[in-house]
């Protein structure tokens, strides 16, 4: 074979591998199944955003996750797992929301734990990208086996809420601020074990590290540990101190999980299960945990699904969802936020279950208002909604307005037809907000 011969095969050859790593031949067209979830899936992320014309036909791979384009040629992409500076991350909400924009999220859950405070700085930075933002939480609990001879363990639960927040957010924000303060007493705990381990770790450091109002976590004093030179890195400082059952371990006053589960329902939440490949016994834990009204656990990451926990949700009826997880920590062993391909059918599926609930929320939200058009009862409109004051917006002067421009942002137009939501709306036509004595600006869409 001649020298130019050799050079076109290598070339064939490389073409072929390039092909073959982007997944040229695993693409396909949607299934007629996946075209509907697409769309209404696509139809829910744009709600509050104004329409345009776009092209359903789009491109999945094999385990149906999109590789196409969503309205104006983008690619929708969901966070449902992340977290910020106002709990164990590196990055202030704003910043959190600067990197989701570079990776491409359209749809992204903020997760902190045991605190919901950084959502309005969120909603708000999101407004500049067109990002959907789920305000959600990461709650603390404790799993408590039925027989004595086993050991609790720590649970994570993971809540999901509508676009207004959680229904009876006050009675939300008190559990989770009983957590909160069991966090610094547990955070306590852990650097006095660290000082008989002989690790002069001094309290303030880990409350300068965590930040002004924000409970001290175990990363936050690994954080601490690695600055002071007690360890090289935080997986070091997990690996031989901090982790569950380690030597300067420590509990906090955590609710049990299933105690968590009810409070999310009561307030018009999604619940998943967080992590579930680090617990040591999922099999009874999700059993449990499914009585207790749970509706998803945590089966996709970034390198993929992971087949155990797909079954066990099978086995369950539960929910599959996923995220990185992203903590803005750095490094390579941190999952890059907007990492984890759900696949449409996945989304559609929980979109399916959260919208009723959702809805179901908002229609107590706004009849709490609807008969006592209080401060307090605005506020609970207002506290996470695109309702609050932007430079530029239209004074939101009576119910009407309540309707006209915030409801489109919440609701489609099919639940907005339901008989419920319909006779809110007659009692918000003769409301006056400013009988609650506020005065809100709205942006419009």
């Amino acid at each position: 074979m001649g020298e130019g011969s050799s050079a076109n095969a290598k070339d064939k050859k490389k073409k072929k591998k390039r092909n073959h790593r982007g997944g040229g031949s695993s693409k396909k067209k949607m299934t007629h199944e996946q075209l509907l979830a697409f769309k209404s899936v696509t139809d829910w992320v744009h709600l509050d955003q104004p329409s345009s014309s776009s092209s359903l036909t789009c491109l999945v791979d094999d385990f149906g996750v999109q590789k196409g384009l969503g309205r104006g040629g983008e690619k929708v992409v969901f966070e449902l797992h992340s977290h910020s500076k106002f709990s164990d991350g590196f990055l202030s909400p704003s910043k959190l929301i600067d990197r989701a924009h570079i990776n491409g999220v359209k749809v992204l859950a903020l997760t902190d734990h045991d605190t919901m405070s950084g959502i309005p700085e969120a909603v708000e930075a999101a407004r500049k990208y067109g990002i959907k933002i789920i305000p959600g939480v990461e709650i603390s609990t404790i799993f408590s086996p039925s027989g004595d001879s086993e050991a609790e363990e720590p649970v994570h639960i993971l809540a999901y809420y509508s676009s207004i927040g959680p229904s009876r957010f006050e009675e939300l924000d008190k559990f989770l601020s009983n957590i909160r303060e069991g966090r610094f007493l547990r955070a306590k705990n852990i650097v006095l074990k660290l000082n008989k381990l002989k690790f002069p770790l001094k309290w303030e450091h880990v409350c300068r590290i965590a930040g002004k109002g924000v409970a001290p976590g175990r990363l936050h004093v690994a954080r601490a540990m690695v600055e002071a030179g007690y360890v090289e890195n935080l997986k070091q400082a997990f690996a031989r101190y901090l982790f569950d059952g380690g030597p300067a371990y420590s509990t906090g006053s955590e609710p049990l999980a299933e105690e968590a589960i009810k409070m999310i329902s009561n307030t018009g939440g999604v619940s998943v299960l967080a992590h579930p490949w680090a617990l040591k016994n999922p099999v009874p834990i999700v059993r449990r945990l499914k009585e207790a009204g749970l509706h998803g656990i945590e089966v996709y990451r970034s390198d993929g699904r992971l087949a155990a926990y797909s079954d066990l949700a099978d086995a369950y009826g539960l929910l599959k969802t996923g995220g990185s997880d992203y903590h803005g920590r750095g490094g390579h062993n941190e999952s890059e936020l907007g990492s984890v391909n759900l696949p449409v059918l996945v989304l559609h599926d929980l979109l399916k279950v959260a919208r009723p609930i959702w809805c179901d929320a908002i229609k107590e939200i706004l009849e709490c208002y609807a008969e006592e058009p209080s401060d307090s009862n605005l506020a609970s409109i207002t506290r996470f909604g695109r309702t609050r004051a932007f430079k530029g917006g239209s004074p939101l002067s009576c119910g009407q307005d309540l309707i006209d421009h915030c409801l489109p942002l919440w609701l489609s137009t099919e639940e907005m037809e339901d008989a419920e939501i319909k006779a809110i709306k007659l009692k918000l036509s003769n409301v006056s907000l400013s009988q609650g004595g506020i005065q809100v600006l709205i942006e419009t869409k």
